[in-house]
């Protein structure tokens, strides 16, 4: 097995998004800053209401898909599907925007902490017009596979520990799209199976890691090299981080706000149609 090593470090920084939600942006904040297939990765978490009550009102999206991992807090799903989905603590929500939809996600809570993420998952040419979709997935559907020292929720992919294959609760895609949530207690060692096709990152947003041997950037996203496994070391305190990794597409990427196609033609397309009422049609 070839180690990977950190291939580069974006940390995140303080922005807003949606009606004045106080985030931390690493991918996507500038659409230079990306890492095929994905987009965006934003890290909200606050105790303040102010920081979150405004929520983010309907929008439309268009060419990828949008996957929110709440990790404390309440916040309610609807779109012009006629979904409706309460996203609770450890819950997810994978939405496919394909051709065009209309969301709104406003939280359910006017106190207490709001924490989590939201990950923007590119859609190749093929997909990006395909029917929209969406998946509201419980805490109770995550698999949870304990290993040596780490728990791992594994929200997406396939993973090979101890001679056991695991499934997440979503598998397959062009995309192959792997998620986890890593905990580790006090200095545990975790050695993870990375495909060597599949572009990594770590997200380390709980304590000290370093990825091998070398210390981890708190509340950053961390770029994996090449090789086929990843190993992480938890500090003295235990740890707390995202596995996040994908097949990359190669396709000219676009993007205008909320609508990520392949040509501005595609763009200006999509402007049309969500002037014109057109864009879920």
């Amino acid at each position: 097995m070839t180690v990977r090593s950190i291939k580069r470090v974006i940390p995140s920084i303080e922005t807003s998004d949606g009606a004045g939600v106080r985030i931390r942006r690493s991918l996507g904040q500038t659409q230079l800053v990306r890492l095929d297939p994905f987009l965006m990765l934003d890290e909200f978490g606050s105790d303040q209401p102010q920081d979150y009550l405004a929520g983010f009102p309907a929008h439309p999206h268009r060419g990828f898909e949008t996957v929110t991992y709440m990790i404390e807090g309440h916040m309610l799903h609807e779109d012009h599907l006629g979904n409706r989905g309460n996203l609770r603590n450890g819950g997810v929500q994978w939405m496919t925007a394909g051709r065009g939809i209309v969301h709104s996600e406003m939280p359910q809570q006017e106190e207490g902490v709001m924490r989590g993420f939201q990950l923007w998952l590119n859609l190749p040419a093929a997909e990006k017009m395909k029917a929209a979709g969406y998946r509201d997935i419980q805490p109770e559907e995550i698999p949870l596979i304990r290993h040596g020292g780490a728990s791992i929720r594994l929200i997406a992919g396939r993973l090979a520990l101890g001679g056991v294959r695991h499934e997440g609760a979503v598998t397959g895609g062009y995309t192959e799209p792997l998620y986890a949530d890593l905990q580790l207690d006090a200095n545990a060692e975790l050695a993870l199976p990375l495909p060597g096709h599949l572009n990594g990152l770590l997200y380390l947003y709980e304590g000290k890691a370093s990825v091998a041997g070398e210390a981890m950037a708190h509340q950053a996203a961390t770029v994996l090299g090449d090789g086929d496994e990843v190993r992480v070391k938890a500090g003295n305190e235990g740890s707390r981080l995202l596995l996040i990794a994908g097949r990359p597409i190669g396709e000219p990427v676009v993007q205008y706000g909320p609508f990520v196609m392949n040509s501005r033609e595609e763009i200006e397309q999509a402007l049309r149609d969500f002037q014109g009422g057109r864009l879920t049609a």
